[in-house]
């Protein structure tokens, strides 16, 4: 099983990069969130946790830039009727944080706000993740980011105020890559600026 990998980025799109480990091309699909974590430049050296997907006729790589995503992708794939593709698809469409809250507070509305994702999808993944995020929770919130509380309450408060919930999500995340040792209120107040210019 490929856990890790390390090396150049070849080529990149958002959701597929090509790696070059030690001379040997790797193929690996990743998600949205792992593609924006990723050097503008292609020669830096990237380090990606793994998944391998083996099937009858392909063996098929996801890459993860946090150890928490591939934790939430494998507990995806575990749900009845999610496969690889459908986890790569459910996390590109939410932030993680975000997936990790929805479900710990049954939170259905935001899970079906996820392209893709209905009404049913929606209810099982509550019944059967619910618990099994609870687990992970004592690490999840400081393994995503160490301003995780900040970033969630920033986002709604934003939604309180009638702002849609990804375009708050993307300014928040705007402003924190830009100032990550923002207070709440600075973080409020420059994602307003930037969400009323």
């Amino acid at each position: 099983m490929i856990g890790y990998l390390t090396g150049k980025i070849i080529s990149k799109k958002p959701t597929q990069i090509m790696l070059d480990v030690n001379g040997i091309g790797y193929i690996i699909n990743i998600t949205i969130s792992t593609f924006e974590s990723l050097p503008k430049n292609g020669d830096e050296v990237v380090s990606l946790h793994t998944y391998l997907n083996v099937r009858e006729d392909a063996l098929i790589l996801f890459g993860f830039s946090t150890l928490a995503e591939k934790e939430m992708f494998e507990l995806l794939i575990g749900v009845n009727g999610v496969g690889p593709k459908s986890a790569q698809s459910i996390l590109s469409g939410i932030q993680i944080d975000e997936l990790h809250t929805a479900l710990r507070n049954n939170d259905l509305s935001r899970l079906v706000a996820i392209p893709g994702i209905g009404k049913k999808s929606g209810e099982r993944l509550i019944i059967e993740l619910r618990d099994k995020v609870e687990k992970l929770s004592d690490t999840f919130e400081t393994a995503i980011e160490p301003n995780f509380t900040i970033r969630k309450d920033a986002i709604f408060a934003l939604t309180q105020l009638g702002y849609n919930q990804k375009v708050s999500e993307k300014a928040v995340r705007s402003i924190l890559d830009s100032e990550p040792d923002s207070t709440l209120e600075n973080l409020l107040k420059d994602s307003l600026a930037l969400l009323n210019k």
